[in-house]
């Protein structure tokens, strides 16, 4: 069955989901969306190294992003603004990425597929790297959950249970580092982090409890994902596109829905 072209693109974008949702609260609740984009534009620098060294795109892709999180997280302890930091890194990456794309010698690269995604090329390889990085990030967060969840809160109380608040901050990064390698054939460089913030933005307007934002920005990402699939094969428009359009479909819902409790209340 997982000879299926649809039936892998289904399990890729489930699974990237599942790894989003999940970081994705953490992304809100620290307010890092501009650091997701640092690292994903990072992304098509990687995809260059990548073709230039022939190798897999998913591990050229994750070397610059895990590279990029740590300069980033060396950086923004130096007393550097770090908004300011982050724009710089983001699209000097992604400026850099995209020339030296088209200064691999004897490569006619889609870069399209590399910025929005094609999923439909996602192959069982790929799959397996997409669903072992959930089984990675599942398990980190389940033995690390209270801590980075309360470094996440108020790093002092962090710090009172002996928590050091850097180091979970250090691991948040390098697996939203994972998450850009394993994300750049769904939905694509540009769009990565519309992947992490959105479902988790919309889940919170429904739950009261970290855990069930968690679950629920999860099970949202995922029907984005279904949805975005089965979208653009009745509309044939660009997977990833569809997938962030649904995604933010839901958002808007999320919202009309609070308006409406607020009116009836």
């Amino acid at each position: 069955m997982l000879d299926d072209f649809l039936i892998r693109a289904a399990l890729a974008g489930v699974g990237t989901a599942i790894i989003a949702g999940l970081l994705g609260c953490f992304v809100v609740w620290r307010r890092m969306a501009y650091f997701g984009d640092a690292t994903a534009h990072a992304a098509v620098l990687g995809v260059a190294l990548a073709l230039a060294f022939k190798v897999s795109i998913i591990a050229g892709v994750g070397l610059v992003a895990v590279v990029m999180a740590l300069i980033i997280h060396w950086l923004s302890d130096k007393g550097h603004a770090v908004d300011t930091l982050l724009g710089v890194l983001a699209h000097a990456a992604l400026a850099l990425g995209l020339v030296a794309v088209t200064l691999i010698p004897g490569q006619r690269v889609d870069l399209d597929a590399y910025l929005f995604g094609d999923v439909l090329t996602v192959t069982q390889g790929d799959l397996g790297v997409i669903w072992g990085g959930v089984l990675i990030v599942g398990f980190i967060l389940w033995r690390r959950w209270a801590a980075m969840l309360t470094a996440t809160l108020s790093p002092d109380l962090a710090h009172a249970a002996g928590i050091d608040p850097r180091r979970e901050q250090l691991i948040l990064t390098l697996m939203l580092a994972g998450v850009v390698a394993v994300s750049i054939k769904v939905v694509g460089a540009l769009l990565i982090t519309a992947l992490l913030i959105i479902p988790a933005a919309t889940a919170r307007r429904f739950v009261h409890t970290p855990e069930r934002m968690a679950l629920l920005s999860v099970c949202i990402g995922a029907m984005a994902a279904l949805g975005g699939l089965q979208m653009a094969l009745a509309l044939d428009t660009p997977i990833g596109p569809s997938i962030i359009c649904i995604a933010a479909l839901m958002f808007l819902l999320s919202l009309i829905s609070e308006q409406l409790r607020r009116i009836g209340a």
